[in-house]
């Protein structure tokens, strides 16, 4: 019999009696195995059912387990986008091999399970992933993370309002650093745009669009555009005239408009006293969701609270108007939640199963304005949910058919 493995769990329940002591591969068939799709992987990865969530267990080295474990507890910690370590097993009698456990991002899309749903071609839906990309070695880079091993196959993506999110999943190659040099950051963005250019080409050659292979490389160095641009705008230190508080205020609003919530601004006079430097510390991407969440108390991803604060303020000036009395931001947002959001929730649950609720709704304000646009009015949400439901509730994070999720 094999010695039972030093085990570090951050959660007990059901995976207390699991077999840490056998070798991932030899896991008895009883258990509640989930089938995913997975990108290519030098480890055996496994997908289970435990106490009623979804974790994925990965078999490698020891020290890389131990390692990409320290890493994803920092990540989670520091609130950058990652999967969430869940705990690590240490089988000595399984040739120096431990068990990773980390937490299945609900809601997610894999890259592989993406192909299943519809081609991924040139357009729209595509550029969003590339931003998603760029954004999430931004915000690495910006935490001092090293990932070293950037591509579509170790990311995970996640819609969040009309955008996307991407999730760091494979940490093993990663590193901490209290700041990046910029060499640093050129590396790691250079294995980002080569991976990203293979990815995309093995997608056209799957999808047999040899057309494509061109542009699969074209796109990957459009991942290096976007992340330089978004890093020239975070690091800007704009000259503007001494005394400008509107174009100081202009700055800190563009900051805010792309998630950012200003920790410090620096003001420096230039020489000769007519102009000033301006240096502005910014924190991670969640300005939107923290003014939600005072708000209402709803916690969403960052493009989520940036469609619903619209969507709020929208009923707040419609209440202000209708009553012809000034209402409180604080008051219209109760409102809203009890009058508007809540409502939609009722009608949306039954369509949309456990997929994430608050997406489902700014589908649905998504599809409103479709309509509307076409319709040259605003059609209303009740409308604009019927017809949404109506189309079934589509997302693409749904499983095709043919990929058992149950």
């Amino acid at each position: 019999m094999s010695a039972f493995p030093q085990l570090r769990l951050r959660r007990a329940g059901g995976l207390l009696d699991l077999p840490w002591e056998l070798p991932l591969a030899e896991w008895p068939a009883t258990l509640q195995f989930r089938e995913l799709p997975v990108g290519p992987s030098r480890h055996l990865v496994r997908f289970l059912v435990v106490d009623g969530v979804l974790i994925a267990l990965k078999e490698e080295p020891s020290d890389v387990a131990e390692r990409e474990y320290a890493v994803l507890g920092h990540l989670e910690r520091v609130r950058l986008p990652a999967v969430t370590p869940i705990g690590v097993a240490h089988q000595a009698a399984a040739g120096g091999n431990a068990i990773l456990v980390t937490e299945y991002l609900a809601s997610s899309l894999q890259f592989r399970r993406l192909l299943a749903r519809f081609p991924l071609g040139p357009g729209a839906y595509r550029d969003r992933l590339l931003d998603a990309m760029a954004w999430l070695l931004v915000d690495l880079h910006r935490g001092g993370v090293f990932w070293g091993d950037c591509s579509l196959a170790n990311t995970l993506f996640r819609r969040d309002g009309d955008r996307i999110q991407a999730f760091l999943v494979d940490a093993e190659t990663s590193e901490v650093h209290p700041r990046l040099s910029d060499g640093q950051r050129a590396y790691d963005l250079e294995i980002l745009v080569e991976n990203v250019g293979y990815g995309l080409a093995d997608v056209a050659l799957l999808q047999d669009r040899p057309e494509d292979l061109d542009d699969a490389v074209d796109a990957a160095e459009n991942v290096r555009e976007r992340y330089e641009a978004i890093w020239r705008e975070l690091h800007l230190e704009p000259s503007l005239p001494a005394g400008d508080r509107h174009a100081i205020r202009g700055r800190l609003r563009r900051l805010n408009e792309l998630g950012f919530a200003v920790d410090e601004i620096e003001v420096m006079p230039a020489e000769g006293g007519s102009s000033i430097r301006l240096r502005v510390t910014t924190s991670n991407r969640e300005f939107h969701a923290h003014a939600l969440e005072r708000l209402t108390g709803i916690r969403a991803l960052e493009g989520q609270a940036r469609l619903l604060l619209n969507d709020l303020r929208e009923h707040v000036a419609w209440l202000r108007s209708r009553s012809r009395r000034t209402v409180t931001e604080e008051a219209g947002a109760r409102r809203w939640r009890r009058d508007v959001l809540e409502p939609a929730l009722r009608r949306l649950r039954p369509a949309i199963g456990d997929r994430d609720p608050i997406q489902a709704y700014c589908d649905a304000l998504e599809h409103k304005w479709l309509l509307s646009e076409r319709a040259k009015r605003d059609v209303g949400l009740d409308a604009a949910i019927d017809a949404y439901l109506a189309e079934g509730a589509p997302a693409p994070e749904l499983p095709p058919p043919d990929l058992p999720l149950a």
